[in-house]
């Protein structure tokens, strides 16, 4: 016998991408355009990787939308799980434009190029006003939310990438020395590097259905063995169904049998309250022997 119970959803950021999408993509053309103009190579590579950015947030808007999509009989938990592809998908793209940037910062250490003056650090400085302005719009919803916190990581390190070209530049143009440009642009990468790890790792996680971060599998546990008429619990699971939403499902024995719909409700919004998991299925067992348990090595039956 079980239960299941929806609460509300999570924020909607459509606004947000909406706004950043066109902010960025706006920039692109514009900082494309300085660089056909001026013949900067700089601008034009800029260019190029903010078009990346412009890919990220569409990949992490597409995900939560998509995970809006309500159930269908295929789907049966609608497609909730695109958030946690999202967020994976864009630590990964994160990571090949650190890697693109790396090699670009090796070779100009190299053999350094000459740096563009007032132009490029003009475009850049728009561009950390764009950048910062975008993630500023992902902020509140970052820490709740591995897709979320995709958009504001992308967008964060733009700004930081922005911010670098700027204090180069005004660097080289004071000392001359134009080994400044590289040097920061790899301190950058490992600023990048360092958020992108944390995002990766947390959305391959919940990407393997490994309990969400924030909820601890024992207390969840403790919570159902101490409930009235509960002597043991097993076959217990909690996974993320997207990047907002947990569900669990459990077998509780209770010899004295099922004890009522009341006693379902109250557990549903127990769980809800207290480790915000907003989908919950037990299944209620007398103890007799029949029970179904999950090993490492597969599926028994006793």
């Amino acid at each position: 016998m079980g239960a299941n119970h929806d609460h509300h959803g999570p924020m909607d950021f459509g606004r947000a991408f909406a706004v950043g999408t066109v902010l960025n993509l706006g920039f692109v053309v514009v900082e494309g355009a300085a660089g056909f103009l001026t013949d900067s190579v700089a601008l034009l590579a800029d260019a190029g990787h903010n078009l990346s950015d412009v890919l990220g947030l569409l990949i992490a808007w597409g995900g939560a939308e998509l995970a809006k999509r309500p159930a269908s009989k295929r789907f049966t938990y609608g497609l909730r799980g695109s958030s946690i592809l999202a967020a994976l998908a864009n630590a990964l793209l994160l990571l090949v434009a650190v890697g693109a940037i790396s090699l670009e910062a090796v070779q100009r250490l190299a053999a350094p190029p000459h740096v563009g003056g007032a132009m490029v650090m003009l475009v850049a400085g728009i561009g950390i006003v764009i950048n910062l302005s975008t993630a500023m719009l992902f902020a509140r919803g970052r820490k709740g939310d591995v897709n979320i916190r995709g958009a504001f990581v992308h967008m964060a390190a733009d700004a930081a990438v922005s911010g670098a070209v700027v204090i180069g530049g005004g660097l080289i143009l004071l000392t001359g020395s134009v080994w400044i440009d590289p040097v920061l642009s790899l301190l950058v990468v490992a600023v990048i590097l360092w958020s992108t790890w944390g995002l990766l790792r947390d959305s391959l996680v919940m990407a393997l259905h490994a309990v969400p971060p924030g909820i601890d599998p024992e207390m969840v546990e403790r919570a159902l063995a101490h409930l009235p008429g509960v002597t043991r619990v097993h076959d217990l699971h909690i996974w993320p169904m997207s990047t907002t939403e947990a569900a669990l499902t459990a077998h509780l024995v209770m010899p004295a049998g099922h004890p009522g719909d009341d006693f379902l409700i109250g557990l549903q919004h127990r769980l809800a309250h207290d480790f915000a998991i907003e989908h919950t299925t037990v299944q209620i067992e007398l103890g007799d022997g029949a029970e179904c348990r999950m090993h490492g090595e597969g599926h028994a039956h006793d």
